[in-house]
């Protein structure tokens, strides 16, 4: 045997493992990462291209050819190439008549045209099979390898057998495909990468409205108060003091609007008599963001927690102790432990920890990772029960921390109640109306409802 056959053995593959090959019309960025990509699945891959000079940028193991020549060698074509050139591909119409077209492409704003750029293609080959995937992949993505925040395909298509293949390429190149329908569903895939955080949007300006609420509700009345009525300059209290009181006040609150709409819910199935009606826009919305509304909340308690960490190191805390120590030497008398302000001051503490055991458990169940490991009873049972559980502590911990302003006058400040009292409004409402609720009387009934039963099925929607 020579050396030549030797070399051409090392060069030929398994046959019985090749894949088909896969043609790309565009050598733009992402026409080359998915090509490279497609490569190291063990893809041949040509691209077709108006130049077929190969460039240092293409993949070395791909073949470039002229446009009409690279779709006869493969029964798949991906089209990396923007909509506004589409026009190029009705030449190619009988090469391209049966073969599957598969649209990668985005638009630069939202319904940016009538139909979705799948659909155009469509129109334009109506002899070929289109199908609409990749988009919502980065080319930055494919080349780095860091899939994981992007590893899921939308895939759609009016040709199951089209669909098929493509969804079979997705998986080899350890992407997951997810089946979104038929082609009238490309629309929605091609506007979902250029939405920005669309489930978080609702609960940030939510977050950020009432942040701003209530620090200038705080800045009123522990700042600008003080400095008319009181002559003392206590602006230093934006840094510290007045984000711990917003921060704990905006936790307590949000945590509460996660099962606010729970409680709606119950209450209009029971009034309703059925669960097979839907619910209005604004409740079905409001509880599909109760898990952004309850991580915005752990963000604040957090930042509660490290504020109230380093309030011992400021010099106001300083300042005031000192000058408490200086007054008892002066007057020779020492202040008794008050054994009741102690047990009220633990127990604050000790309710504050425990709720923020909770809030961090919540949190942690939260996470994909975690919350794909556990069954649906359990996760039911953390977020749920654990979940009221923490409202309650957190509920608690503001109550004897705050409670003792209600029956205050000095409190009231310009008639305003202390920013404590705003924050147990909703969170008492919530336990209080959730309290009523597991009473056997009404708890049977809002069960049956939910396993099927209905009141009046003849007036049912």
């Amino acid at each position: 045997m020579n050396k030549n056959s030797s070399h051409i053995m090392a060069l030929t593959p398994n046959t019985s493992n090749k894949r088909e090959t896969v043609c790309i019309f565009g050598t733009g960025d992402f026409g080359r990462a998915l090509g490279h990509k497609m490569i190291q699945s063990g893809y041949p891959v040509v691209y077709g291209s108006r130049s077929t000079q190969i460039s240092n940028l293409i993949p070395k193991d791909a073949e470039v050819l002229s446009h009409a020549e690279a779709a006869q060698k493969a029964a798949i074509i991906i089209i990396a190439i923007q909509r506004q050139h589409y026009n190029f591909l009705m030449p190619l119409a009988e090469i391209l008549h049966g073969k599957v077209l598969v649209d990668i492409s985005n638009n630069l704003k939202l319904n940016q045209y009538p139909e979705s750029n799948a659909e155009y293609l469509a129109q334009l080959l109506p002899g070929s099979k289109v199908v609409k995937a990749f988009n919502t992949v980065s080319a930055w993505a494919l080349q780095s390898g860091t899939l994981d925040a992007s590893r899921q395909v939308f895939v759609c298509g009016d040709d199951v057998e089209a669909k098929q293949m493509v969804m079979n390429i997705v998986r080899a190149l350890g992407l997951t495909p997810l089946d979104k329908g038929s082609l009238l569903a490309a629309q929605e895939i091609e506007n979902y990468p250029l939405q920005l955080f669309p489930m978080w949007k609702f609960p940030i300006f939510l977050s950020l409205g009432l942040t701003a609420f209530f620090f200038f509700y705080c800045l009123a009345l522990d700042v600008i108060y003080t400095y008319i009525y009181e002559k003392n300059n206590f602006s230093f209290f934006i840094a510290i003091t007045i984000p711990n009181r917003v921060c704990p006040v905006m936790a307590l609150i949000l945590l509460a609007l996660v099962y606010l709409p729970g409680i709606f819910a119950a209450i209009i199935q029971l009034y309703r008599g059925t669960k097979y009606r839907r619910f209005p826009d604004w409740l079905d919305k409001w509880m599909l963001c109760r898990k952004q509304l309850g991580l915005i909340a752990l963000a604040f308690a957090s930042l509660h927690a490290v504020f109230t960490l380093v309030t011992p190191m400021r010099a106001f805390v300083s300042w005031r102790t000192s000058k408490g120590i200086i007054s008892q030497a002066l007057n020779n008398k020492t202040e008794p432990l008050n054994n009741t302000n102690a047990w009220i001051s633990d127990c604050y503490l000790a309710l504050g920890i425990l709720g923020f055991f909770l809030f961090v458990l919540l949190g942690i169940t939260s996470l994909p990772s975690v919350s794909n490991s556990v069954n649906w009873r359990e996760f039911r049972f953390v977020q749920s029960k654990l979940g009221y559980l923490a409202l309650i502590f957190c509920t608690a911990h503001t109550l004897v921390y705050g409670g003792k302003w209600f029956l205050s006058p000095s409190a009231y400040k310009w008639y305003l109640p202390n920013i404590y009292m705003l924050s147990l409004v909703i969170p008492c409402a919530v336990l209080v109306v959730k309290f009523v609720l597991i009473f056997p009387c009404i708890d049977k009934p809002l069960t049956q409802i939910r396993q099927g039963w209905e009141r009046n099925p003849k007036h049912s929607e």
